[in-house]
């Protein structure tokens, strides 16, 4: 055994190396996409194994592990030195050499992925091999798969783009350690603490003001941090005890950072990694992504907005007057609003997303000098450099491992039996296919990360989504080999609503992981806390709806608009239905009524068959407004009454 702490200087070198080398050839190249992607893998393992201790002894790393992170950058090299077996076994057998590194680089793979995420990950990917090689011989009907030998397995897995090298592995070596890589950047700049900041003096001073803080921080830190678990630790150690202090019940406070951390990863401009993923899966340009995400975005942090506000009435929790100033606060930390504006102005104006991330972590270096107090000196910019490798090891080994899984789905050809499936089992109702990938994202879920998962989803159901929401005539075109320009909308859709569905195992039991994260934090039970986060996060199931229903994504601006607007309301009154109050504990008649003026606001008209009267606006959202007002009417009547009679009497 040897002692650990030259082993923590020599990680932390070997950590800035190696985001060095991402940055430089993500802005510069010079090395093919499968050289790439094999050095990303080989360097992130190889300083996972000597940052994952096999060893019981925490002062202690085992020979085991140092051997297997040189065996994880043997892989690179053999690429390098034998990749001539790309053209030259592409027909014929392989050599003894390229299947001992072969199978060496999928067990390591997996092993990597089994330190740093538990048993569920690996127990699929060994699956999925044992069905593409033997097992799918044993299936009967749809599901059978006649098998494939041994060579021809480790052949396409290692050195073509159909396994872990392919374009999953791209997108992680590229925008996803690019983004994390910029997130590390910002944080270590102090930004953290300057959202906070500014969250707390816009939010703090209303009803349930650090409830609202919360949710205002999270969506901001959400969008750099590329993660839901990281984002709660991160905001949440501030925000939770605030909420507790402010008078939230633990589990609700809890709830409240985890559903909120976890609408960061739909949150533009960055949307942590999916964006980038989105766009490179579908073809659709990375700003269309996240301009039709803005309102979506919006409506779901409103949702939980709503929650607090009813919560916080219920419990006469009333904001903070800490007579914090929102300038002084932008005043100090403008300077971190630099790089975000440098960031998301390339992107827009058409850079590629590594090259703006580049140039925007850049940007975050000298824009601290701006201000005298965070400043990013020699010390700063090598610790950022280490953590954006750090955090990223096991990101990257997972998305170089779960391309074996979807390498499986492609060759097998099961992609397309699920959904076919899918269609089948929904009778062609968009709504049940809908609920199909919820249930799915939520097994999923279970053992995948979020980027995973929707990966995995998305290959397995979009299709069957784009499918259903095609009219037959759109449908018999699209099979003539005709290409229409409403197609990619609909697939961004699918996409979208794959993509949104694959965040709930973040909050829905049995396996939510920032909803522990969070209850760790407040200190409560996790089940309980998990279940608490699943009702305040309804909005993750109800706006993917919107996407499939309503021109939300792929209308015109001004029916986008119309739906948002409306679906403001109907969520509003959704959240009084499920806390059953609002100015008072209300009966069961006022939650049918508000009940179903949600069913209206949210529902188009053609889910009625109803012909809408008023230009621009379904008749439908229409009659539900008109039903919301008179109740909120109302019942700000009737409280005012009350508020007379008990002056009256005292």
């Amino acid at each position: 055994m040897i002692t650990i702490k030259y082993f923590k200087q020599i990680t932390f070198v070997y950590a800035i190396f190696i985001s060095l080398f991402h940055f430089y050839i993500n802005i510069w190249g010079g090395l093919s996409d499968i050289w790439f992607n094999s050095a990303h893998f080989a360097l992130l393992a190889s300083l996972g194994f000597l940052t994952y201790e096999a060893s019981k002894n925490e002062n202690k790393v085992s020979i085991l592990n140092i051997i297997f992170a040189v065996l994880s950058l043997c892989t690179f090299v053999y690429m390098v030195l034998f990749e001539e077996s790309l053209y030259a076994v592409a027909g014929g057998q392989m050599r003894l050499s390229d299947i001992i590194v072969a199978s060496m680089t999928i067990i390591l793979a997996i092993e990597m992925v089994r330190k740093t995420t538990g048993y569920i990950i690996p127990f699929i990917i060994i699956f999925c091999i044992s069905y593409i090689l033997f097992l799918g011989q044993y299936f009967d009907g749809v599901f059978a798969f006649a098998g494939m030998t041994d060579e021809r397995f480790l052949y396409r897995m290692f050195y073509t783009n159909e396994g872990l090298f392919g374009p999953i592995a791209t997108i992680s070596a590229t925008y996803v350690f690019m983004f994390i890589l910029f997130a590390a950047f910002l944080l270590k700049s102090g930004a953290g603490d300057f959202i906070v900041d500014v969250s707390n003096a816009i939010a703090g001073k209303y009803t349930g003001g650090t409830g609202h803080v919360a949710v205002v921080s999270s969506a901001l830190m959400g969008t750099i941090s590329g993660s839901a678990v990281a984002n709660t630790v991160s905001t949440g150690s501030i925000t939770i005890p605030m909420m507790k202090k402010a008078g939230f019940k633990g589990e609700f406070a809890a709830a409240v950072e985890a559903a909120s951390s976890t609408g960061g990863q739909i949150m533009p401009p960055i949307m942590g990694a999916g964006a980038f993923i989105m766009a490179q899966m579908t073809g659709i340009s990375f700003a269309t992504i996240v301009t039709v995400s803005i309102l979506p975005a919006i409506l779901y942090f409103a949702s939980i907005a709503f929650y607090i506000n009813i919560h916080a009435k219920e419990n006469n929790i009333k904001g903070e007057k800490s007579g914090v100033k929102v300038l002084p606060i932008l005043r100090e930390g403008f300077h971190f609003i630099i790089p975000l504006s440098t960031l998301v102005g390339l992107l827009i104006y058409g850079f590629s997303p590594t090259y703006s991330a580049g140039i925007a972590i850049i940007t975050i270096i000298f824009s601290s000098y701006l201000t005298k107090t965070k400043r990013m000196g020699i010390k700063e910019v090598l610790e950022a450099l280490a953590l954006g490798a750090q955090n990223m090891i096991i990101t990257g080994v997972l998305l170089v491992a779960v391309g074996i899984i979807v390498g499986v789905i492609n060759i097998s050809g099961i992609g397309i039996t699920f959904s076919q499936l899918i269609m089948e089992w929904s009778n062609n109702s968009l709504l049940i296919a809908i609920v199909l990938v919820a249930i799915a994202s939520l097994i999923l879920g279970m053992g995948l990360p979020v980027t995973a998962s929707y990966v995995v989803l998305s290959v397995l159901s979009a299709p069957a989504l784009v499918g259903l929401m095609l009219t037959p005539e759109m449908a018999a075109l699209v099979n003539a080999g005709i290409q229409l320009p409403e197609v990619a909308m609909y697939l961004l859709t699918a996409h979208l609503i794959v993509f949104w569905l694959s965040q709930d195992s973040n909050l829905t039991p049995p396996v939510c992981l920032a909803a522990f994260a969070a209850a760790a934090i407040a200190k409560t039970p996790p089940m309980k806390t998990g279940l608490v986060s699943w009702k305040v996060g309804k909005g993750m199931y109800i706006i993917p709806l919107l996407f499939a229903f309503t021109p939300l994504i792929n209308g015109t601006w001004i029916e986008r608009i119309e739906i948002f607007g409306f679906a403001l309301f109907g969520i509003m009154a959704f959240s009084i239905v499920m806390e059953g109050y609002w100015d008072k504990k209300l009966s069961v008649l006022d939650r049918i009524i508000f009940a179903i003026a949600a069913i209206f606001l949210l529902t188009p008209d053609s889910v009625f068959s109803w012909e809408s009267y008023v230009p621009m606006i379904n008749t439908s959202h229409l009659l539900g407004f008109i039903i919301f007002a008179v109740m909120m009417t109302y019942h700000k009547l009737s409280l005012k009454e009350e508020k007379i009679k008990d002056v009256q009497l005292s």
